[in-house]
């Protein structure tokens, strides 16, 4: 008796194709939208670029050429005479060291105490802090303009005036910068804190270690603004300081206007000193721009 083996079939897993996503039609109507759309934000950035271009391209200019023809983008003649006048006749290494120093020591400063303050009303609870936190909402109604006397007169009472020490007390902490910081701190969840309170850690042992390196978009955000506005300050700098040694970028730039170096209406120095001031802020925002409030960042894990 012979036992014929049994042949056993594969089976195989039909799947039925997936559908394939239709593609829009385009009709005249969207397509004319599109271009619509492309030209206008092309206009927008032509006139927002424009005028960067022009500063850039007159400060390459001589001066004749620049009271001429001040708005054309490419000169007849190239000159470097702009650049040579304002590094070897005037103070303009020592305001960019200046400006230099003031920025990253009130950039340092305002995120950590903006952070500390953010956090203390985020997560502690204590008397009074609802009232601490709309003076907070108040001073940022409040017009800088405004407080401008009374920080020459506290300044110039405790004193600090015409001193690196009141350039740079004074801009640590930003109400503006307390807010972001208050509110991304909400948003993180507060069980992220509770293993490191079962572990033993304190107050700010939390916050140093846990809730810090979660506020990553937050502080990125507080970078780039402490950096701009302290970069860019100019009022308070007008009342804190009298000295020559202390003049920064925005002080020493604003005095060219009247005509410290030489003759004519100084179109080209004026330009290069602006083009070679917005050069570490454009550096800095293009380093950090794609972080700029990345709430992803800050997600819990799970």
């Amino acid at each position: 008796m012979t036992i014929t083996p049994v042949a056993v079939a594969d089976t195989a897993v039909v799947t039925s194709p997936r559908p394939r996503a239709r593609r829009p039609r385009l009709t005249v109507r969207s397509v004319g939208g599109q271009v619509l759309l492309y030209a206008t934000l092309i206009v927008l950035a032509i006139i927002y670029i424009y005028p960067f271009l022009v500063q850039v391209a007159t400060s390459f200019k001589t001066d004749a050429e620049a009271t001429a023809d001040p708005i054309s983008l490419i000169p007849s003649v190239w000159s470097f005479a702009a650049y040579e006048l304002l590094f070897s006749r005037s103070d303009f290494p020592l305001w960019f060291a200046n400006s230099a120093i003031v920025t990253i020591f009130v950039t340092l400063g305002r995120v950590f105490f903006v952070s500390l303050a953010g956090y203390a009303l985020a997560r502690l609870h204590f008397r009074g802090r609802a009232v601490i936190f709309a003076a907070v909402v108040g001073v940022m109604a409040v017009p800088g303009v405004v407080l401008l006397i009374p920080k020459f007169l506290v300044l110039n009472q405790i004193g600090i005036y015409d001193s690196y020490a009141g350039m740079i007390l004074p801009l640590l902490v930003d109400a503006a910068g307390i807010f972001i910081m208050k509110n991304f701190f909400e948003s993180i969840p507060v069980s992220v804190e509770e293993q490191a309170r079962i572990d033993g850690a304190g107050a700010f042992r939390v916050f140093w270690s846990v809730v810090l390196p979660m506020a990553r978009p937050a502080l990125i955000a507080i970078i780039i603004l402490s950096f701009q506005g302290s970069w860019n300050e100019l009022n308070h700098f007008i009342v804190s300081t009298q000295s020559p040694a202390l003049t920064t970028l925005t002080k020493g730039v604003a005095s060219l206007a009247s005509g410290q170096l030489s003759q004519g209406n100084q179109f080209p120095i004026k330009l290069a000193a602006a083009a070679i001031m917005t050069i570490p802020v454009a550096v800095m925002f293009f380093i950090f721009q794609k972080r700029i409030m990345n709430t992803s960042e800050g997600a819990e894990k799970g």
